[in-house]
């Protein structure tokens, strides 16, 4: 049966959820679904259901993310949305069930990892295996991790920031903010609604971020018009906003995401800092698309921060590539 069973690896995201296999990205789609709230039935997951984020009435459908912080908030949800995907790789899986490497946050509780062991698994695969998303990010950007000198890895998701020291295919020193891209879009509807007194949305502010927005003050000053709620009148009133205003209301989340990469390497051991000096900090994760995030954090830390060639798919290629090589890593991933 295993010659005939995929092998798949997950990252199981709180924005987006990727399946792939040794070859190619199979699916991206975000980590969200639409219920009927009467019969509890699924009407729709991913893109379609995020579609209907705030535009359906919440007494009949609710559209729910099933992960908070990277970790599980709903169970029942999120094994409907990892069956839904791996039948769509995998076909009915009736007789051939995929083998799968799910990725987990580091630092996550027994609990928690129990909850996404069961979740793969009552999903409909063979077998399921957990590894720490900045082990599996650092397979998947080609890192040398496999000697004994150090490794930097900040992964930005959007539900948690992790930043991880990394050699000899183990985590050294790491530590989990249980914050990410989320986290700056309520920081983007904050500074909107006390400014202007406009209530925006999630989409709307996530919109802002990508469009026009910058950790750092940029040298072309971009702007950007959104339609939002006056919070007096309740009616609708555009507003206007700047890039610089934008880095100013992501100030206070991201020093956040700086004093994580710091407390890192302050349990570091020093030779293994000294290797991160010389070889940099790799950007990984959605976050990571920012600009100006590698200069802040280059700037914040005193290492040379860049962004890697593939952030976004890094830590769905490196649970593919661990499930390969589960004989090498078995003593470093986390237990279910």
């Amino acid at each position: 049966m295993a010659l005939f069973s995929k092998d798949l690896g997950i990252d199981l995201g709180t924005m987006y959820t990727r399946v792939a296999d040794g070859t190619q990205v199979l699916v991206q789609e975000p980590t969200i679904a639409a219920i009927e709230v009467e019969e509890q039935k699924m009407v729709a997951v991913g893109e379609e259901a995020l579609g209907m984020y705030g535009r359906v009435p919440e007494e009949t459908i609710e559209v729910t993310r099933p992960l908070r912080n990277g970790v599980i908030a709903d169970y029942e949800v999120t094994e409907a949305l990892l069956s839904y995907l791996l039948q769509r790789v995998s076909g009915p899986m009736r007789i051939f069930r995929p083998r799968v490497m799910v990725s987990v946050p580091y630092g996550v509780t027994s609990v928690e990892r129990r909850a996404v062991h069961e979740a793969v698994l009552g999903a409909g695969s063979r077998d399921a295996y957990l590894i720490q998303q900045p082990l599996a990010a650092a397979l998947g950007i080609d890192l040398p991790i496999s000697a004994p000198s150090g490794n930097m890895v900040i992964c930005l998701g959007g539900g948690a920031t992790q930043a991880a020291v990394l050699a000899m295919y183990s985590i050294v020193s790491a530590e989990t903010l249980r914050a990410g891209g989320l986290y700056l879009d309520d920081a983007i509807i904050t500074y909107v609604r006390r400014k202007y007194g406009v209530v925006i949305g999630q989409p709307t502010a996530e919109q802002l971020k990508i469009r026009i927005g910058a950790a750092v003050p940029q040298d072309q000053e971009q702007s950007m018009e959104v339609q939002g709620q006056d919070q007096v009148t309740g009616l609708p009133r555009p507003v206007t906003l700047t890039t610089g205003e934008i880095v100013e209301a992501l100030e206070e989340p991201l020093k956040q995401v700086v004093e994580t990469g710091r407390r890192v390497l302050e349990k570091t051991p020093p030779e293994l800092v000294a290797d991160v000096i010389d070889r940099g900090v790799a950007l990984c994760g959605g976050g990571a698309l920012l600009r100006g995030i590698d200069k802040l954090l280059t700037k914040s830390l005193g290492i040379p921060a860049y962004l890697v060639d593939n952030p976004l798919t890094c830590v769905v290629e490196g649970t593919v590539r661990g499930l390969a090589m589960y004989d090498v890593l078995r003593r470093t991933l986390p237990p279910v």
